[in-house]
C-alpha cells in the first residue's frame, strides 16, 4: 500500500534537511504521465467528495460468432458479405463493425468473427435469433455476448455456495381486486394531472386513490387485465402498478414513441414510432418493438417505411394503420400477425419469427380479425376480374394455416366481420349491389363455430335496403342488436341465435324499437342489459334497455357527451365530454338502469378509462347458481347498503348541524356588535331611541315640487287656415 504524504509533513522534512522551498522552481520539476508520488494536492479531499460522472464502458452492444468456415484471403470478401446478409437483417451493424480475424501467415480466417450493433438489445437479439443457425451441414453458429466471456473468466477455481439474501417481497399488482367493499377504479387525465379513483356509488362519489401531475406526455392505457397502468413519454413508454402508490415497474426505452399496445394477457407491450424524412418526396420511417413487459428485453423490432404498415387496421399517425400487430389465440399471447400485401404474416412468440419462416399467401386479402378465445383467422378477399371471381370469407386455423370454412360472396360492396366475445359466432356483414349497380343492400352471413362443421345462416332485415348504422353482440350471450334506417330517428332491432324450430337453430327476432334517437349500441359486460346511446348529432341522448324483459328502465342525457363507457362488472356506465368541446367537460356515473348517481366537472378533461379486471375464477354453473340463488346473497349487501346509506344520513344530520351551529354563531357575533353600538346610534340620534321600532312615532308630511318645465310649440297647418 502506498504511503500518502501531506504538504505539512514535506515543509517539516524541508526544514530538517536545510532547503528553502521558495527556492526551489516546482514548474521545471515535470512528473511521469500520470504519477503524482502520491502527493496529496490542497484540493485533493475536494476532488474526491465529487461525484464523478459513471461512463458506460464495456462491450454489450458486440457479439461473436463461432463455427464460421475457415476461408483463405480470396474467399475473404465473400464469407464477409454473407455474414453481413444475416446480421443486417436483425440490426444496423456500425461502419466497420464486423471484424474477422486473419492469421498473420497463412492470411486465413479463423472461424470466427466479431459484430458491432448500434444498441445492446440489438446485439441481445441477434445472439437469441442465431445461436445455433445453420449455415450447412458442417457450421452451426455458436453466438455469444463478448461480456460474457470476461463474466465467465472470472469464475472462481473453486466452488463457493452462492449467497442467500433475504427476501424482500415485491408490489402485489392485485390488491385493488381485494376491495372489501368490491368497487371498481377508473383513471382520468385533466389539464396536468391523471388521477385514480374508486367509484364510490354507495356515497355517490369518487374517492382518490393516487395523483401525480405531468404523470405521462402523451396519453395513459389500463392493460388488459388492469395489472398496470402505461404512460407514454418522449424517451418511451413505462409501466405502474402496485397497492395504492403506483410505483414504477418498468420502462421501455423507445425515443419519440406515439403508440403503444398490450397482448390480451399483458405477456408483452408493442410500442410505435415514425420520423419525419429528411426528403419531401420520401416516406415515414416506422420502428415498432415488441418488449417482454415483465423483464423489460426487446423480443423483436420492425423497422421501415410507413408504406408497409399501411395496410389494414384503422389509420393511426402518419397514415399507418393501428394496431399494425393484431393478438390472437385467446390471452395465452402465443400469436400475433400483421396484414400484407397478399399476405398474412403469423409470427409465434416462442421463436418471435413467422411460423414455418414463411407468411400464410392469400391473394388479394384486404381485412382480417382473431377469434377472441381461439387461434382462429377470418379474411376477407374481394371480387376479383371484374366480379368472375367471387369475393369471399374465409377461417383458417393457426398454426396448422388450415381452411376450415369458407364462404363466397356475390355482388360484394364492403364486408365487416365481428366476433362475438366468447368466440362461439361471427357476423359478417356483407353490403351489396343491386342488378342494376345503382344502389346498394346488406345482410348477414352468421357462422356458428362452435357447432358441428360451422353451420352458416343467411340472415336479412325485413327491409333488407335499410341503411345498417351499428351492430353489436351481446357479451357472453346468444343475441345481438342493429339499428336500421334512413330517418332521422332509426328503428332498433333485436335477434337470438337460440330460437329453436325442429330441432335446429335458427335467427329469431325478439322485438324492433321504432323511431329511436340513437346510433350506437353498448352491452353491458355481463350481457341483459344495453345502453342505446344518440352521439354527436343527437346530443347524448341516453336509453337504458332490459333485453331479458324488452322494455326500457330509464332514459337520460349527458348534452354533448363524446364517450361512453360500462364498468368491468357492467353495475355502472360512465358517460364523459372529452376536451374535444370546448365547455360542458367532465363526466357522470351512472347506474346499470340508469339512475344518475353522481357528475363531476374537469376542465381540459382528455381521458376516462375503467380499469379492466381478470376474467371470473368461477366456473359458468357456479355464476348460473348465484344468479339463481341471488336474494341469498344480497341480504348480506343489502344490510351493508342500509349502513352505508344510515352513516351516509348521520354524517348528513352532522353537517347540517354544523352550518346551522355556524350560523347561530354568526348571528350571535353581529347581535352582540349592534348592542356594542348602542349608545353611539343614540347620541348620533340626540338621544333618540332608535332600536324600539314599534315606539316610534311617524307623520305623513305633503310636499309640493317643481320637477321640470316643457314648452310645447304647436305647429299649425297653414294650407289648413
Amino acid at each position: 500500500m502506498a504511503l500518502a504524504i501531506s504538504m505539512e509533513a514535506i515543509d517539516a522534512r524541508a526544514r530538517e534537511l536545510g532547503i528553502d522551498l521558495d527556492s526551489v522552481d516546482v514548474d521545471s520539476i515535470t512528473l511521469p504521465p500520470g504519477e503524482d508520488f502520491d502527493i496529496l494536492s490542497d484540493d485533493e479531499d475536494l476532488l474526491q467528495n465529487e461525484d464523478i460522472p459513471e461512463l458506460e464502458m464495456g462491450f454489450s452492444n458486440i457479439i461473436v460468432v463461432d463455427n464460421l468456415p475457415v476461408v483463405p484471403p480470396e474467399k475473404y470478401e465473400k464469407l464477409e458479405n454473407v455474414v453481413r446478409k444475416i446480421y443486417s437483417q436483425i440490426g444496423v451493424i456500425k461502419e466497420g463493425g464486423l471484424w474477422m480475424p486473419t492469421h498473420p501467415e497463412t492470411k486465413k480466417t479463423y472461424g470466427y468473427c466479431f459484430i458491432e450493433y448500434n444498441t445492446p438489445q440489438e446485439a441481445e437479439l441477434a445472439r437469441e435469433k442465431t445461436n445455433g443457425y445453420k449455415l450447412d451441414k458442417s457450421h452451426i453458429f455458436a453466438v455469444n455476448m463478448f461480456d460474457d466471456f470476461e463474466k465467465y473468466m472470472k469464475v472462481p477455481d473453486e466452488w463457493a455456495p452462492a449467497e442467500i439474501k433475504p427476501y424482500t417481497p415485491g408490489e402485489n399488482l392485485l390488491k385493488w381486486l381485494t376491495d372489501d367493499k368490491a368497487r371498481d377504479q377508473f383513471v382520468i387525465r385533466a389539464g396536468t394531472f391523471t388521477e385514480v379513483y374508486w367509484n364510490d356509488a354507495r356515497r355517490a362519489m369518487p374517492e382518490l386513490v393516487y395523483q401525480k401531475q405531468y404523470w405521462t406526455d402523451s396519453y395513459i392505457q389500463w392493460s388488459p387485465l388492469g395489472t398496470h397502468l402505461a404512460t407514454v413519454h418522449r424517451q418511451g413508454a413505462q409501466v405502474w402498478g402496485g397497492d395504492d402508490k403506483f410505483v414504477r415497474l418498468m420502462r421501455f426505452a423507445h425515443p419519440q414513441v406515439k403508440l403503444i399496445d398490450f397482448s390480451p394477457g399483458e405477456k408483452y407491450l408493442i410500442t410505435y414510432s415514425s420520423q419525419e424524412p429528411s426528403n419531401p418526396r420520401d416516406t415515414h420511417r416506422v420502428v415498432l418493438n415488441i418488449f417482454d413487459v415483465r423483464t423489460g428485453k426487446v423480443m423483436r423490432d420492425f423497422k421501415g417505411s410507413a408504406d408497409d404498415f399501411t395496410t389494414g387496421g384503422n389509420m393511426g399517425v402518419s397514415g399507418v394503420s393501428w394496431p399494425i400487430f393484431r393478438w390472437g389465440g385467446g390471452r395465452d399471447d402465443k400469436y400475433f400477425a400483421r396484414l400484407g400485401k397478399n399476405v398474412i404474416s403469423v409470427y409465434e412468440t416462442d421463436t418471435f419469427s413467422l411460423i414455418d419462416k414463411k407468411s400464410l399467401k392469400v391473394e388479394n386479402v384486404v381485412d382480417f380479425s382473431w377469434s377472441p378465445t381461439d387461434p382462429i383467422i377470418s379474411l376477407f378477399v374481394p371480387e376479383l376480374g371484374g366480379g368472375n371471381q367471387p369475393a369471399r370469407v374465409s377461417l383458417v386455423q393457426i398454426p396448422g394455416k388450415e381452411e376450415i370454412r369458407q364462404k363466397n360472396l356475390f355482388s360484394v360492396s364492403d364486408c365487416k366481420m365481428y366476433w362475438q366475445n366468447n368466440g362461439e359466432y361471427l357476423a359478417v356483414q356483407v353490403d351489396r349491389y343491386t342488378k342494376t349497380k345503382k344502389s346498394i343492400y346488406t345482410g348477414f352471413e352468421l357462422f356458428r363455430i362452435k357447432e358441428r362443421d360451422i353451420p352458416i345462416e343467411v340472415f336479412e332485415l325485413e327491409n333488407k335496403n335499410d341503411k345498417i348504422i351499428a351492430f353489436a353482440w351481446e357479451p357472453k350471450g346468444h343475441r345481438f342488436a342493429v339499428i336500421h334506417g334512413d330517418g332521422p330517428k332509426p328503428d332498433i332491432s333485436f335477434y337470438t341465435m337460440k330460437a329453436v324450430n325442429n330441432n335446429v337453430s335458427r335467427v329469431s327476432k325478439l322485438t324492433t324499437l321504432k323511431g329511436k334517437q340513437a346510433n350506437a349500441l353498448f352491452w353491458s359486460p355481463a350481457g341483459r342489459f344495453i345502453v342505446l346511446a344518440g352521439l354527436k348529432g343527437f346530443n347524448g341522448q341516453l336509453e337504458f334497455f332490459n333485453v331479458d324483459d324488452l322494455e326500457t328502465m330509464a332514459t337520460g342525457e349527458h348534452f354533448m357527451a363524446t364517450d361512453i363507457m360500462w364498468d368491468p362488472t357492467g353495475r355502472f356506465l360512465a358517460t364523459a365530454v372529452t376536451s374535444v368541446h370546448e365547455m360542458e367537460n367532465g363526466f357522470q356515473i351512472w347506474s346499470f338502469n340508469g339512475k344518475l348517481i353522481y357528475k363531476i366537472s374537469k376542465d381540459h378533461f382528455y381521458q376516462f378509462q375503467w380499469r379492466p379486471r381478470p376474467p371470473s375464477l368461477l366456473t359458468p354453473e357456479k355464476e348460473e347458481d348465484i344468479s339463481k340463488n341471488l336474494k341469498r346473497y344480497s341480504k348480506k349487501y343489502e344490510q351493508e347498503d342500509l349502513d352505508v346509506s344510515n352513516q351516509v344520513g348521520e354524517l348528513e344530520r352532522k353537517r347540517r348541524t354544523q352550518l346551522q351551529e355556524e350560523w347561530q354563531g354568526w348571528v350571535a357575533k353581529w347581535k352582540q356588535l349592534h348592542e356594542e353600538e348602542r349608545a353611539y346610534r343614540m347620541e348620533l340620534r340626540g338621544g333618540e331611541e332608535s332600536d324600539k321600532e314599534e315606539e316610534a312615532e311617524y307623520k305623513e308630511i305633503e310636499a309640493e315640487e317643481l320637477v321640470d318645465v316643457t314648452e310645447e310649440i304647436v305647429a299649425f297647418d297653414l294650407d289648413q287656415e
